[in-house]
């Protein structure tokens, strides 16, 4: 999502000034990607990204990205993610899932028939060898090696594993007030399901992702004041629980 600075540009665009030869597609890095034709490219860019996901953690957005995002640092980009978002769940939730997919894939190739034909048109009016509009994209290599699947499979090994640990932690009540805090959880959410679906709640969810960081970080100063009150108060109440309850003292002494 985040594009390539200016700065990581500025080596490949000196060195080729100065008249040194560019680098191999296979193995340029994606700052040189702007020098090379459209084909070479997409096909280069995506060798580099299956190159270096082999050495690293596997990651399709960092940190930094979905931060840019949530926080309206750049406002087209979030406002289509957001728009496009919205207007995905709303037809979950006045459509079924078949209806939203189906009117998706005409929508698409409406676009792509349609462009299709009118370049197709024009190059027989213009004589023109332009060749397919879409070959650029069509010469990109998307095969994913093996190796890159193993690492994402190892990636999201990592989080289902400690995701396990974590439930059997809870359900076989290792801390009693964690499992507490689990049940007291989850018997609220039956009042939530009760008055919501699933649906609504991902769009609330949506609605509160791109509003709340954007306002807390406005009024950052007062929220971290009444936060910091109100986790004072529930650190004191669950400690006289735990203070009341039997093993939970004698456990904290040891």
């Amino acid at each position: 999502m985040a594009e390539p600075s200016a700065a990581t540009q500025s080596p490949s665009v000196s060195s080729s000034s100065s008249g040194a030869e560019p680098s191999a597609p296979g193995g340029g890095s994606p700052g040189s990607c702007p020098a090379l034709g459209a084909k070479s490219c997409g096909s280069s860019c995506a060798d580099s990204f299956v190159s270096s996901s082999s050495s690293q953690p596997v990651s399709l957005f960092s940190t930094s990205q979905v931060h840019d995002l949530i926080f309206w640092r750049d406002v087209k980009k979030t406002g289509f993610v957001f728009g496009t978002t919205l207007i995905m769940l709303l037809s979950l939730a006045a459509f079924s899932v078949i209806s939203v997919v189906s009117y998706l894939i005409l929508a698409l190739l409406s676009v792509t028939i349609s462009f299709r034909v009118y370049k197709s048109v024009i190059q027989a009016v213009q004589k023109s060898e332009e060749g397919h509009p879409f070959k650029a994209y069509l010469d990109v290599d998307i095969t994913l090696s093996s190796e890159a699947f193993h690492n994402y499979v190892n990636a999201a090994m990592v989080h289902i594993n400690r995701a396990l640990k974590l439930i059997i932690r809870l359900f076989l009540v290792e801390d009693l007030v964690d499992s507490l805090k689990l049940a007291v959880f989850m018997w609220l959410m039956t009042y939530v399901g009760a008055v919501f679906n699933g649906i609504t709640l991902l769009i609330l969810a949506e609605l509160l992702i791109f509003s709340v960081p954007i306002v807390y970080e406005k009024y950052k100063t007062q929220i971290d004041h009444y936060v910091g009150i109100a986790r004072d108060q529930t650190k004191s109440i669950v400690e006289k629980i735990q203070a009341k309850l039997p093993g939970i003292a004698k456990k904290k002494a040891e």
